[in-house]
């Protein structure tokens, strides 16, 4: 690999200096280093380079796919009119429709009837709530995959006459099979998307991960539709796992109110981890599930690397337990921008203080890490960084204002290794690796702005996979 040489750049410091590249990493830093032998010789003009931004929660086979689906809810559908007219234009892929990102707001509570009555006639119509938790079949799609014909799994609702409402709650794997959706979704475009907001390191959090979708994850690395680095939780499946080219990462245990699990199974789970020296992370959004994942790991004794994913309501004595176990929290901030419309609405105000929080992790001494949560969220850090700092929705109330962060602190949450949310975020120094994000302007100004229009190259590992000059291709 040539080397690449970055001049004037604007480093963390402050200080403006050149910086040469070499097979993958940072061989010297000053104010004026040789571009002798560079492959790529490119001028910064005093923009900032930054740490490569890591995603420490996202969904990528999911991102694929909602990426070819349409929209059906918030921001671009908000009534049943918008719905009706979404479903009856969209393309029909492989003789069904597929859609994403449903909320209540929309159209109320949806099922198999309501949906035949807003979506084309005959044509099988399966639509994702925003959650990631439900989908909502219609009638056509419930005869086309012979769904009527049990036996089902919890989750698969029924009426009281025992026929399907076109509820389906987590049974993802279990409709994809029926569905006979079993390919794995192209993965170039979303790898793309991701360079362009500066990404350069992930975390796969989709709970049933197994060793055939670590090696789809494998393929689009060879390929290069992956550029980034990715780290995979996933079932036990994959303790035993070995020189992958995917990392893999925590056991992800989905707990679910009001089906929690028995807390013996529970503990029982988190030892069996921890024997195979991997840490768990507990999806957790309610209250309760976070009272029951700190209860279990206190019980079992917390491992390094345990963690806890969204901590979406997080009141003070939980979050003074979180402290005491000394595990990491991965949470959404975007999310107070994309929903805090609905969360001013739905949830009880007296959580309000604690939804989604960032300060108040901090000040308690919790490491504290981000991700985009995408396809569920926006799949740009950005937003959720910004959304860190003014804490503002996107109609431009204030939620939870005492959380805020400094746009460091907010950059920071997406900057911490990846193995690591919330340990201290990379730094770019002589012998590490060249992960970087540069920008088109100075820190000073770029912190007002924090957005992804000014991203005008990615490096990962010593190779640019993403420059804004060449049209994004690397």
């Amino acid at each position: 690999m040539s080397a690449l040489v970055i001049q004037h750049a604007e480093l963390q410091d402050g200080r403006i200096a050149d910086v040469r590249i070499e097979r993958g990493r940072v061989v010297e830093i000053s104010d004026e280093v040789s571009s002798k032998g560079a492959g790529r010789v490119v001028d910064a003009h005093g923009g900032a380079l930054l740490p490569g931004l890591h995603d420490h929660h996202i969904h990528l086979f999911a991102l694929a796919a909602a990426r070819a689906s349409v929209a059906c809810g918030p921001p671009e559908v908000t009534s049943d009119e918008q719905l009706h007219l979404a479903l009856m234009g969209a393309q029909v892929t492989s003789g069904s429709i597929r859609g994403v990102g449903y909320h209540e707001s929309v159209a109320g509570e949806l099922n198999r009837y309501r949906l035949d009555s807003l979506a084309p006639e005959g044509v099988p119509v399966r639509v994702q709530h925003r959650s990631g938790a439900m989908w909502i079949l219609n009638s056509a799609a419930i005869d086309a995959y012979s769904l009527s014909q049990g036996p089902w799994p919890e989750g698969v609702e029924r009426n009281a006459a025992g026929e399907l409402t076109g509820r389906i709650y987590y049974q993802d794997t279990w409709l994809r099979g029926r569905l006979g959706a079993a390919s794995i979704p192209d993965l170039a475009a979303v790898g793309r998307e991701l360079a362009s907001c500066g990404v350069t390191a992930l975390m796969d959090a989709t709970p049933d991960k197994d060793r055939s979708d670590i090696a789809a994850l494998e393929r689009a690395i060879e390929e290069g539709a992956l550029p980034q680095k990715v780290t995979a939780m996933g079932s036990a499946a994959l303790d035993t796992l070995s020189g992958s080219l995917v990392e893999v990462g925590p056991v992800k245990v989905m707990l679910r109110e009001p089906a929690l699990p028995e807390f013996d199974e529970l503990v029982k789970l988190i030892h069996t981890a921890h024997i195979a020296k991997r840490g768990v992370a507990f999806h957790c959004v309610t209250r309760a599930e976070l009272v029951m994942a700190c209860g279990a790991l206190r019980e079992a004794g917390p491992l390094r690397g345990d963690r806890i994913e969204h901590a979406s309501i997080a009141p003070p004595e939980l979050v003074a337990l979180l402290s005491e176990l000394d595990v990491w929290v991965v949470t959404q901030p975007g999310f107070v921008f994309e929903r805090g419309k609905a969360y001013l609405r739905d949830v009880e105000q007296a959580d309000h203080p604690w939804l989604y929080r960032g300060r108040g992790f901090l000040d308690s001494g919790v490491a504290l890490g981000a991700g985009t949560d995408a396809p569920y969220g926006a799949a740009d850090p950005w937003v959720a960084i910004r959304a860190a700092v003014d804490r503002t929705t996107r109609e431009g109330a204030t939620l939870g204002g005492a959380e805020a962060l400094t746009p460091e602190r907010a950059l920071a949450l997406f900057t911490s290794p990846i193995s690591s949310p919330g340990e201290l975020p990379a730094s770019i120094a002589p012998g590490g690796e060249a992960d970087f994000c540069l920008v088109d302007l100075p820190w000073r100004e770029f912190r007002e702005k924090l957005c992804r229009e000014h991203v005008a190259m990615t490096v990962c590992r010593g190779k640019v996979i993403w420059d804004r000059g060449t049209d994004g291709n690397a």
